[in-house]
């Protein structure tokens, strides 16, 4: 019995804990949670060569080709383009901001991107950060926005994973200031490709977003302790998508927190919604493969504000 008790406590305390977000960080850190965690896990350019970027020739250039390499962005780098990023890559911010210059990660797999700024990317160029038809991608205390003032097809997405992704993990960002936040799955009859995803959003700061928060399609998503505040959508499950989302909180103004379109299931547990309500179907998505640490709802908010976007010590 006395054992009994010593386990059940020391549960109750991984679960209520406040989430561990750290932000002192290494080039050469790994992906630590979620599904990049899976399938030989995520360590993109570690224990690669090192170079310092501070213009877009080259930037395009040290993230090209597929040997191990870490580029970290230094200062503010503008163009109207999105750049390919090579396989076995790690991009990180050390201050660095890119502005109209999108990240494209397309048919690749083991990349990391962390600690960056991306801003106002036009349409005409792509979305800020697009990860298509890859594998084991860790996005990390990544700062996405644009504004609000253009018509709401200015800007594409902040942040989409289509094209059959698995292994992808979002971590510790903020998007906020944009008309079409985070889309997983292509389209509604990309399901042959798109049911095999595989993402984990977590620890993520969702402000002053029109639509997309994340909108899901297809494949498998697993959605903790991240913050919704004052979004006029929510988490929409749809066209068969299978989400597990615990302890999410969302504040301010919220519409529709998390509900279904077309047939997208939600297993929902320990969120606070508001005041809005779940109205999603529920799924048989009810455990994610593999372990991490869940906060509870109470220490989400003030943790996930001061936390998310481009804040880590590199």
């Amino acid at each position: 019995m006395w054992l009994f008790s010593v386990v059940a406590f020391l549960a109750i305390q991984i679960v209520s804990a406040s989430p561990v977000i750290e932000k002192r960080a290494s080039v050469n850190d790994v992906a630590n949670i979620g599904y990049a965690t899976l399938n030989g896990g995520t360590s993109g350019g570690s224990g690669g060569t090192t170079t310092v970027v501070t213009s877009l020739s080259a930037l395009t250039s040290a993230v090209s080709g597929s040997a191990k390499k870490v580029v970290v962005v230094q200062g503010t780098i503008t163009g109207n383009t999105v750049i390919k990023v090579g396989p076995n890559t790690t991009i990180v911010g050390r201050g660095g901001s890119l502005v109209g210059v999108g990240l494209r990660v397309l048919d690749v797999s083991n990349v990391i991107i962390r600690n960056l700024k991306v801003s106002k990317v036009l349409a005409s160029a792509g979305d800020a950060i697009a990860v298509q038809n890859s594998h084991q991608v860790w996005l990390d205390h990544l700062d996405l926005s644009s504004d609000l003032s253009h018509d709401k097809d200015y800007y594409d997405g902040l942040l989409d994973i289509t094209h059959g992704c698995t292994g992808v993990t979002v971590t510790g960002s903020k998007l906020y200031d944009h008309y079409k936040g985070s889309l997983v799955g292509h389209s509604d009859s990309n399901g042959s490709e798109d049911t095999k995803i595989t993402v984990t959003y977590a620890n993520n700061y969702f402000s002053n977003i029109n639509s997309r928060t994340p909108s899901f399609r297809f494949g498998h998503g697993h959605l903790f302790n991240n913050v919704f505040e004052n979004n006029n959508d929510g988490i929409n499950t749809r066209v068969g998508a299978e989400l597990l989302v615990e302890n999410n909180v969302w504040t301010g103004t919220n519409k529709k927190p998390l509900y279904s379109t077309t047939g997208g299931l939600a297993v929902a547990r320990g969120n606070d919604f508001g005041g809005g309500s779940n109205t999603a179907p529920t799924g048989s998505f009810t455990s994610a493969p593999y372990s991490y640490p869940l906060a509870s709802t109470s220490s989400v908010v003030s943790s996930v504000r001061s936390s998310a976007g481009a804040t880590l010590s590199l």
